[in-house]
């Protein structure tokens, strides 16, 4: 199991009476990316908190970087969300989340993301509030916040739910050049609805009656 980034065994979910994952088992190996596709509210976005250590399963296995506790798994993985997930606080807090991160880290990694010349344009630059829900910036400099997030936690499993599903088409191939940055030499498990965002080093499999079963795209 070690040799793994990601083991799931026999991995059961319900919501009350709603069975989304049914005895599902797959194993990723470090540095390798994975895209999940299916129709929505097939448990795509379910497995992707279980991964990311929200929720936990109710029965089988699960390890992630050689990790099973949920708080343990926290630590290991960066997750980027389909809809804006800052935090009504400065864009240094949203992109820090509290921890100690050095200016010249900050820097770069709004640098790799394209958003330091924005942030500097700004009067109080790292500083400036994001409002509520993140209101107060668009949707593509939300998501780019978010990626800055992840590449300053380092983590070494990427977990990225439709990214770039909310954004115009130019706005989205942007942050797709973030999340390349980002993902490189990571693993990575990419649910979308958009195969086409992929890229051919991608190992696909669809998610069908609680399962993941292999997909062929390209």
């Amino acid at each position: 199991m070690c040799q793994y980034a990601i083991y799931l065994e026999d991995i059961s979910y319900s919501y009350e009476e709603n069975k989304v994952l049914r005895n599902l088992s797959v194993k990723i190996r470090p540095g390798e990316h994975v895209g999940i596709l299916g129709d929505s509210g097939c448990g795509k976005s379910t497995l992707l908190k279980i991964l990311s250590g929200l929720y936990e399963p109710d029965g089988g296995r699960i390890a992630v970087a050689g990790m099973e506790a949920p708080e343990k798994i926290r630590e290991q993985v960066a997750l980027v969300m389909q809809q804006n997930s800052l935090f009504p606080l400065s864009i240094r807090d949203n992109i820090t989340c509290g921890h100690r991160v050095s200016e010249e880290k900050l820097w770069a990694a709004c640098e790799s993301t394209n958003i330091a010349q924005w942030i500097a344009s700004l009067p109080q630059g790292l500083d400036t509030h994001v409002g509520e829900r993140g209101n107060q910036v668009s949707g593509g400099q939300a998501q780019r916040i978010q990626i800055a997030r992840a590449i300053c936690k380092d983590a070494p499993v990427i977990l990225l739910d439709e990214p770039v599903s909310a954004l115009d088409r130019d706005t989205g191939y942007s942050v797709l050049g973030a999340l390349h940055k980002l993902t490189a030499g990571k693993t990575v498990v990419h649910v979308t609805h958009h195969p086409e965002t992929l890229g051919k080093a991608y190992t696909l499999y669809r998610m069908e009656g609680g399962r993941l079963n292999r997909a062929c795209i390209f």
